[in-house]
């Protein structure tokens, strides 16, 4: 079996071979750019690992993962606008760079692009390959529109958020492991206990996400931390704090986000807005959940009907993707 590291050596690789360019080229370029950012890979990278998991041939699988990665940063370039997020991984995001019409059909291009890639696939697997990944595009769009519907809305749930962030996010990683071993010929029970595993450890790793979007470290993140505070984005730390303020630090923390103060400048919010976090503890109680879905992940890991040693490469990878810092 491949390691991570090899695997995504192969993912670098297959990303080198290919051309993205063609005119006009302010079309194009925003695309290269994209994908010159590197990035984690992560949904390419369980793809190809779900498939060598069942002995897949994971050179069958390539494009397809291919085209779970472009449709993956098609989002972010969308995601980007929507956000006013100046930046994606350390660099300019591809609006800020050039402009949001530009971004938009870039964005476009690439979720075709996406589809072509996947349609290369050599397998008689191919349209439940298309059935799973329609399905996903489609709800990772839902998920999106959820997000943007929360950030107007006074009164969102925990739950409400936990099924949006459902969508956008952890869908996506379940899809990709689902397809890997979609691939690879496995047994609907194995395929879809896999999914299973990836959406719980999607979960996981988007709570982990908005964790350090407040918290962490802006030179290993990639990106400027309090955007969602800035942005009145009702992330579980915000849910979670006016599930457990008083009275008097709700009304605070919703003058924040829903008030809108304008006597401060965004670093001062950001500041305010993470002291309350901290001293409601909420940041603990994010890990408490994050947490909680590993271990429902772990509990559909060991339903897979094969040999724990067989499963250790994919469930050693997942724990990097939870215990990350960045």
């Amino acid at each position: 079996m491949y390691n991570p590291e090899e695997i995504q050596n192969i993912i670098s690789a297959k990303f080198e071979s290919l051309v993205f360019k063609g005119k006009p080229t302010e079309l194009y370029a925003p695309i290269s750019y994209t994908l010159k950012m590197g990035g984690k890979r992560i949904r390419p990278t369980l793809l190809l690992m779900a498939c060598d998991l069942f002995d897949g041939d994971i050179e069958i699988a390539i494009d397809t993962a291919i085209g779970l990665e472009l449709f993956h940063n098609f989002t972010l370039i969308h995601d980007d606008i929507m956000d006013n997020a100046p930046l994606r991984r350390g660099k300019d995001t591809v609006y800020k760079k050039w402009n949001s019409n530009i971004a938009i059909l870039s964005g476009d291009t690439m979720f075709a692009l996406a589809y072509k890639q996947v349609i290369k696939t050599k397998t008689s697997y191919l349209q439940k390959i298309l059935d799973a990944f329609t399905k996903t595009a489609i709800e990772v769009c839902e998920g999106q529109q959820l997000d943007l519907n929360y950030e107007t809305l006074n009164n969102v749930s925990i739950l409400e958020y936990l099924e949006m962030i459902r969508l956008k996010t952890a869908v996506l990683i379940g899809a990709s492991l689902k397809i890997g071993a979609i691939i690879a010929g496995t047994n609907e029970k194995d395929s879809s206990n896999l999914y299973n595993f990836g959406e719980n450890i999607g979960m996981a790793f988007q709570l982990k996400d908005d964790l350090l979007d407040a918290f962490g470290d802006e030179n290993k993140f990639g990106k400027k931390t309090g955007g969602d505070i800035v942005e009145n984005k009702k992330t579980y730390l915000f849910l979670k704090a006016c599930e457990l303020a008083d009275n008097n630090k709700r009304l605070e923390l919703n003058n924040f986000y829903i008030g809108n103060n304008h006597n401060i400048n965004q670093q001062q919010k950001i500041e305010a807005v993470k002291e309350i976090f901290l001293k409601l503890e909420v940041n603990k109680h994010i890990e408490q959940e994050i947490n909680s879905y590993y271990k429902k992940a772990i509990n559909y890991m060991n339903e897979v009907s094969l040999p724990d040693l067989k499963k250790e490469k994919l469930l050693n990878f997942s724990n990097t993707l939870m215990y990350r810092d960045f």
